[in-house]
């Protein structure tokens, strides 16, 4: 003979190991059972709901942000273009508190464009260089100065963890959204628990077999 204490009792010894009656019969809200209430099912439509719709954000929105980084950089590689400038003003020396592998500076260089117009600009050149000294630099269909394209292997990466990372950031919203749904369900349940162990549970006794 064991006593039972009520639903708060029961339930707080499933919170301690809350895999437990998943790993015996994780299908149990879906089987008929004459214990099983509305309440339950309800619940499992409301997770199975909020699983379906994380996995599928996240892994449509990860998708179509690595597919848009991807592509960006892929438009960058194929608009942009080298282009030979000449260095307006002699450029510093390294200094000697720099390391000994920042032997490029930033300096004032001047190259013209296609159509014939000069352009002016700063870009990083070897320290040292003397104006009028040769470099190659990158710009984009305007003539303005840009940075080198990467290289396809590094748009990869690139939006492997943008995807990553916008892919797990909406799929937070509907998991959480569901785990808040589901812990207010179980509150309500608890509570319809408690009312009818206060209106029946005197009638059985405080022992049970």
């Amino acid at each position: 003979m064991t006593a039972f204490r009520g639903p708060q009792a029961w339930m707080s010894r499933w919170r301690r190991n809350p895999l437990a009656r998943w790993r015996r019969n994780p299908l149990w809200r879906w089987r008929r059972n004459p214990l099983r209430r509305r309440s339950d099912v309800l619940e499992a439509w409301v997770m199975l709901a909020a699983w379906t719709v994380t996995v599928l954000c996240g892994v449509l929105t990860g998708l179509a942000a690595a597919h848009s980084v991807e592509q960006g950089l892929a438009r960058e590689r194929a608009e942009w273009r080298p282009v030979r400038a000449l260095v307006a003003e002699d450029a510093p020396e390294p200094s000697a508190a720099a390391s000994s592998g920042a032997d490029r500076v930033w300096a004032k260089v001047r190259w013209t464009t296609a159509n014939g117009s000069t352009h002016s600009g700063q870009a990083r050149v070897a320290a040292g260089s003397t104006t009028g000294t040769p470099v190659t630099v990158w710009t984009d269909r305007d003539g303005l100065l840009v940075t080198k394209p990467v290289p396809p292997s590094e748009a990869r990466v690139r939006g492997v963890t943008v995807g990553l990372l916008v892919g797990v950031s909406a799929a937070a919203g509907p998991f959480v959204g569901g785990r808040l749904v589901r812990g207010r369900l179980e509150r309500r349940r608890m509570e319809q628990w408690d009312e009818g162990w206060a209106r029946f549970g005197p009638m059985w006794g405080r022992k049970t077999g």
